[in-house]
């Protein structure tokens, strides 16, 4: 699409259904709000179905509403090119204050009842899995690293096809804990949806309360921080999601403070002849 999103849509609106008209309207008003939207809360808000929000991406031209997104995200950088540049002195300051508001705000979704709840998930299951792809993959790994330290049978594998022949061999007896900042990633929602039907427990770590990645989970913890589709795997949304993957982890050593400390000490000394 090489019109600006705004030209496109005005374009077309004369030719869209009343209910599409809606969602249209709605997008002109909060053009800057929209990106960090998920397909359900932009149909919240323009008072529609899903698959009126859906419908109206493919009528404008596009294929989706992750196409969607982009296009006003790009128009959104476009008009603010320029405009407004931050000095050199500001850029630390900017930079820590995004950080932390993102760090205020995983910390204000997530409940004590939730946070507690998980954490005794984990407790009982024999294997923890991790499941995320892209920067999310990346967030996993590193959970893998940081359970294996206070000795529980964890597993993160990165390739999205294994991960999904992984989630076929769980049952009762594994915890998934899933992780999408979007959670609309279709690879991450596929393995969820077989680990579901095989019986696992699903954890989501997720930003959106409503995506799609919630309908597979048996609690859900929001974190993380809002991206546009220019911002995909942006390091204040990941350092939200290890925030929520410390809160586990060290709840769970509390809970288990004997094994814990001795794991800790087993593994540390598993690696200490490998640093200089």
């Amino acid at each position: 699409m090489k019109k600006p999103i705004v030209e496109v849509i005005n374009s077309y609106y004369p030719s869209l259904t009343n209910s599409e008209q809606k969602v249209a309207q709605y997008v002109l008003d909060h053009l800057d709000q929209i990106m960090y939207y998920s397909v359900n809360d932009l149909a919240d808000e323009a008072d529609v179905g899903e698959t009126t929000v859906l419908r109206f991406c493919r009528k404008i031209g596009l294929k989706g509403y992750q196409e969607f997104k982009l296009n006003i995200a790009q128009t959104v950088a476009d008009t603010k090119n320029g405009t407004k540049e931050k000095s050199d002195s500001s850029l630390s300051q900017m930079v820590l204050s995004n950080t932390l508001e993102a760090l205020e705000r995983t910390e204000s979704m997530i409940t004590d009842d939730d946070l507690n709840e998980a954490i005794q998930l984990l407790k009982r299951a024999e294997r923890i899995h991790f499941f995320g792809v892209g920067t999310s993959g990346i967030t996993a790994m590193d959970a893998k690293s940081r359970f294996l330290r206070i000795g529980k049978m964890v597993e993160f594998i990165q390739d999205s096809h294994l991960q999904a022949m992984q989630a076929s061999t769980l049952n009762e007896q594994d915890v998934v804990v899933g992780l999408s900042i979007s959670g609309s990633t279709r690879d991450t929602l596929e393995s969820l949806k077989i680990a579901k039907d095989n019986g696992a427990k699903v954890i989501a770590i997720t930003y959106f309360s409503r995506s799609p990645i919630t309908k597979f989970a048996d609690l859900v913890l929001l974190g993380g921080a809002k991206e546009s589709p220019l911002e995909g795997g942006s390091l204040t949304a990941k350092i939200s999601q290890l925030y929520v993957i410390d809160l586990l982890c060290t709840g769970l050593a509390l809970e288990e403070k004997e094994q814990s400390l001795d794991m800790k000490q087993k593994t540390a000394e598993a690696v200490v002849n490998k640093i200089y």
